[in-house]
């Protein structure tokens, strides 16, 4: 079974866990969300007694948990500047890049704004969410709207890119930027592309943590996410292969 918990219980398990099952903990991006709960799945057929705890959030809140020693195994983070302050903080020796993500227009489906580009993260008519600028989903925003001359007219910034789908899907706002992993799959949300000349995407990279309590496990998780198999998991949930 997968569990998707806060800190606070992620403690709790990490004192209290059974003797007959041994857990993996995997702090990941909340964008791998669909990826990580189908790769998490695998992994626990291919390792009986092992349960994965899947942690999701910004990866820079995640960051922020694994620098203060909140408990983590692995670290699954959506660019590589956030892994980058984690190996800096000698939390992790390395990384591994394990797929790519691009960002598209997210908007309720049927479109019922009838939104076509860019140029409509403009229109004041219209409720527009962006991703807070400190977490990779709004920086790789603002460098696609920067090179597009676009000046979205932001009515709000959310903390992480699944809170902003959230709110696309339930009509709370008309449109926003988020991941293709986001609207893969989804029936609450859809997504119009980007133009062609728009060749962006975030790199994601993935690491066994220092203070990992159950390393091999660790070891194991990110060999068969860089597998086919693994690889054809991710990219069926909308990122690419590495």
């Amino acid at each position: 079974m997968i569990w998707r918990v806060a800190v606070g219980a992620l403690l709790l398990a990490a004192c209290s866990g059974g003797e007959s099952e041994r857990q993996l903990v995997v702090s990941a991006a909340s964008s791998l969300t669909n990826a990580f709960g189908e790769v998490a799945s695998a992994f626990e057929e291919r390792h009986p007694g092992v349960s994965v705890v899947l942690n999701l959030g910004a990866s820079s809140a995640l960051r922020e948990q694994i620098l203060n020693g909140a408990p983590a195994d692995v670290f699954a983070s959506a660019d590589e500047a956030t892994m980058d302050a984690v190996i800096n903080a000698s939390a992790a020796a390395g990384s591994e890049v394990f797929a790519h993500n691009r960002l598209v227009i997210a908007v309720a489906s049927g479109n019922p704004a009838d939104v076509s580009g860019l140029e409509d993260l403009a229109r004041t008519d219209l409720f527009v969410g962006l991703c807070a600028p400190s977490v990779p989903c709004g920086r790789l925003a603002a460098l696609v709207l920067d090179t597009q001359g676009v000046v979205p007219a932001v009515d709000t910034y959310e903390p992480n890119v699944r809170s902003l789908v959230t709110k696309i899907g339930n009509g709370d706002l008309d449109m926003g930027l988020v991941y293709r992993s986001d609207v893969t799959g989804s029936s609450m949300v859809e997504g119009v592309g980007l133009p062609e000349d728009v060749d962006f995407a975030n790199d994601y990279h993935i690491a066994v943590l220092d203070r990992a309590r159950e390393p091999d496990l660790a070891t194991a998780f990110v060999e068969f996410l860089l597998s086919p198999e693994g690889v054809a998991i991710v990219v069926a949930n909308g990122l690419e292969a590495p």
